[in-house]
């Protein structure tokens, strides 16, 4: 799981708002996510990193919930950042260029968030031009955020613009009419099951 910050200078602005320079009109515009479940704080006792779901605990409309921000880019700079007062613990500063957004982000934008480096040192790395869809909760109290569910909120995009599922993914989100039993997925008909799994009941 990724614990991650948006910094001040780049703030988000729902694409809800309207239909801004840059935005597919073929996809569909999402409202901020009716289910404000915040984000772990490392700095809590309670705080232990996640284990994977077991299938049939956890489906793509628990994702879509969970999320205030979804989008998809591209990683163009990681910095390493010290604890300080406001921040007390370390960081990596992850900068992205938007390029898909379907809640909480702008097209085009620069992104720039912050994960606690715990995460970073288990493994749950990003690299300079990986292109990836990411479920990130709302801000915990701390300010912090990350991907839904580690893992199962974070999703490879391949050079044909392709959202990839991993096998894990493909076990839970089964049921989904849209993503069921597909191992990739054009970025439009993602957007639309991120669309249809938000308003089910």
């Amino acid at each position: 799981m990724l614990s991650l910050l948006i910094l001040p200078q780049a703030p988000l602005h729902a694409q809800s708002e309207g239909d801004g320079p840059g935005r597919d009109p073929a996809l569909p515009l999402l409202p901020p996510a009716t289910v404000r479940t915040p984000a772990p704080d490392p700095l809590s006792p309670s705080f232990r990193l996640r284990l994977p779901v077991s299938p049939g605990t956890f489906g793509f409309p628990q994702l879509a919930r969970a999320a205030g921000i979804i989008f998809s880019g591209t990683v163009t700079e990681i910095a390493h950042g010290p604890a300080n007062a406001g921040k007390p613990i370390q960081t990596v500063a992850v900068t992205f260029r938007v390029e898909t957004a379907i809640r909480g982000a702008t097209p085009g934008d620069t992104l720039t968030i912050s994960e606690w480096i715990g995460l970073w040192a288990s493994g749950q790395r990003y690299r300079v031009g990986e292109r990836v869809m990411l479920f990130l909760y709302p801000f915990s109290k701390i300010g912090l955020t990350s991907c839904v569910e580690g893992a199962m909120g974070r999703f490879p995009v391949d050079p044909a613009g392709r959202v990839l599922l991993s096998p894990q993914q493909l076990s839970a989100f089964r049921k989904d009419p849209v993503l069921g039993g597909k191992s990739h997925v054009r970025l439009s008909d993602f957007a639309w099951a991120v669309r249809q799994a938000s308003e089910e009941e």
